[in-house]
């Protein structure tokens, strides 16, 4: 019996480290690349690590363009970006949740549509409003319509949930004390909501570092690039890609995201989960 079950598991964590396989290789390989001379990034057969292993491609990177201004941009956008998600959605999420006001379920559908409109469809308006208001060029388009559109909606959503599946007889104690509405969902709410919130910062702070179509479209200053739009930029004087330069560019854009992810992916799990229990 206790033999059947270390077969089950031993199967279990080949199948598993089977199906990790198409997502970890090419990371490792981007980094190991990173360290390669370009010549032998594209030898045959192909390595996984380097053979010679060099870093002068991560110096080349700072000293091609402004990219530690660039990393900043990204990082600050970032942030800035899920803390309005963050109270956006939070509060959103506890109203659609917990008050009771006439065409409730019919303002959420209206707001969850929200997710079926494609970021494409409304660029060249978005790009004449901010030009009429004078942001382009600026990072106020970047956080503006990320704050706003398909990830807050996403965000709204996930919180929406996890409120509908909070007790109410906690609400109830609260009015007992003399709370209001506000004060419920900041003192009652928002520390319960910390698995939701962890999954709604992730996935906004991965949308928001993730962008490429809003700012090649609103930047133009080197100096005011972020990440995505600077990794298109590592080119030699012919116009061939630096591949190496990139590669090791691309591999510390992975940082940010991997340390948000590690530090709540308890969280993120159990949001995940939580959101779903009652709709």
């Amino acid at each position: 019996m206790k033999s059947d079950r270390l077969v089950r598991r031993a199967v279990w964590y080949i199948a598993l480290v089977v199906l990790c396989l198409p997502f970890v290789v090419p990371t490792v390989w981007m980094v190991t690349s990173s360290f390669k001379p370009l010549r032998e990034i594209f030898a045959t057969p192909p390595t996984l690590f380097a053979k010679n292993p060099v870093v002068g491609a991560y110096s080349e990177a700072f000293d091609f363009q402004p990219f530690g201004r660039q990393y900043v941009n990204s990082v600050y956008i970032a942030v800035v970006v899920t803390v309005i998600v963050l109270l956006v959605s939070s509060l959103a999420g506890y109203a659609f949740a917990r008050i009771r006001f006439p065409g409730r379920n019919m303002l959420f559908v209206v707001v969850l549509t929200g997710l079926l409109v494609p970021s494409e469809t409304t660029i060249v308006p978005l790009f004449q409003m901010f030009k009429r208001a004078g942001m382009i060029n600026t990072h106020w388009p970047l956080i503006l319509v990320t704050s706003f559109a398909g990830p807050c909606v996403l965000a709204t959503f996930i919180m929406r949930q996890f409120f509908i599946a909070l007790p109410l007889e906690l609400e109830e104690a609260a009015r007992l004390d003399g709370l209001g509405r506000v004060a419920t969902w900041w003192r009652i709410g928002v520390p319960l909501s910390k698995p939701a919130a962890s999954a709604v910062a992730i996935l906004t702070f991965m949308s928001s570092w993730n962008l490429y179509l809003e700012p090649t479209v609103y930047i133009t200053t080197p100096e005011l690039f972020t990440l995505p739009q600077a990794l298109t930029r590592f080119t030699d004087a012919y116009g061939g890609n630096m591949w190496n330069v990139q590669l090791a560019g691309a591999s510390l854009t992975v940082v940010p995201v991997l340390f948000v992810f590690v530090l709540a992916q308890r969280q993120f799990v159990e949001g995940i989960a939580h959101s779903g229990l009652k709709g």
